[in-house]
């Protein structure tokens, strides 16, 4: 994908918007490094809220350890689910409730793909004038489309007929079973999924500012509801499991919505770029956790 993408202009134009570094953009790449970090905490919480709302007793260093330990696995690896795998095996090796935890994640996961259009929609319904554009009619369906499909999926395993039937027989029918059994329970106390969507907000948001620290160290400034209104959708788009990290979509993707803002397509790349470099960069955070991770939990195992 990142290579369809770079045959689309010439070599030259990359080199030339390449930035020529200062030592603002040095603090500017920093201070997303540290919103990164801070999301990565904040995806923890809203995990942890999930946990707890489902029944499980478990404390914020565990989570964070087998968070950072899926996001080192997710982003290092060619793999879009690995580094959920890895955190329903530990979480469930703790827990003794491999199903329980499939659930756990399941949820927390998907109240980022039902927050991500809803920010898109509300910043187009507060600034409207971005809908005259091929972007954001492409925006505004996107979300559209993304809410309508989650919502069916969650009426679908919430439903008595559909997610209720699924009776546990083996280990696929208990996990799926268990998400059912996890949004019954949010149906009783709303008020717990209102939390866990502030979270979600909260964590998204800091993912879209650290992008927005890495477009300022390279010199794109734009307005900051054209961020939040298709950025969004960059997320939700890089996250399709059509290439390994997202990469050549999230650039594709930036090409394509801020191309109307008079960002050159080649900055638009060396944004993409950057902010994956920067998730990297983060994601080293889980290399201790993912190394010591399994040999801490066997020897608890022992005593």
């Amino acid at each position: 994908m990142l290579t369809l993408l770079l045959t689309q202009f010439p070599a030259d134009d990359l080199q030339a918007r390449w930035p020529e570094w200062e030592p603002a953009s040095w603090l500017w790449l920093g201070a997303s490094l540290a919103l990164t970090l801070g999301a990565f905490a904040l995806a923890s919480v809203r995990w942890l809220e999930v946990c707890k709302t489902l029944g499980e007793t478990l404390n914020f260093s565990q989570v964070f350890s087998y968070f950072l330990a899926g996001q080192f696995i997710g982003n290092f690896l060619p793999t879009t689910v690995g580094g959920d795998i890895l955190r329903v095996t530990r979480m469930g090796n703790q827990t003794s409730n491999h199903s329980r935890a499939f659930a756990s994640v399941i949820i927390e996961r998907s109240t980022g793909w039902l927050v991500l259009p809803v920010i898109t929609l509300f910043t187009l319904m507060m600034k409207p004038d971005l809908l005259s554009g091929r972007r954001g009619i492409v925006a505004f369906t996107g979300s559209i489309a993304t809410l309508v499909l989650l919502s069916l999926l969650i009426f679908m395993a919430q439903h008595p007929n559909f997610g209720g039937r699924l009776k546990g027989q083996n280990g696929l029918t208990a996990s799926l079973a268990a998400v059912h059994q996890g949004l019954a329970i949010y149906r009783k106390v709303p008020g717990s999924m209102f939390r866990l969507l502030a979270v979600s907000v909260a964590f998204q948001a800091c993912l879209i500012f650290a992008v927005i620290c890495v477009a300022n160290s390279i010199g794109i400034r734009l307005d900051m509801s054209t961020w939040f209104a298709f950025l969004p959708m960059v997320f939700v788009a890089q996250v399709l499991p059509i290439a390994i990290g997202g990469l050549g979509v999230r650039e594709a993707a930036l090409v394509f919505f801020l191309g109307s803002s008079y960002v050159a397509s080649s900055q638009s790349v060396v944004l993409g770029l950057l902010t994956y470099a920067v998730t990297l960069i983060a994601s080293l955070a889980g290399v201790l956790p993912f190394i010591f991770g399994p040999r801490h939990q066997n020897a608890r195992g022992e005593l």
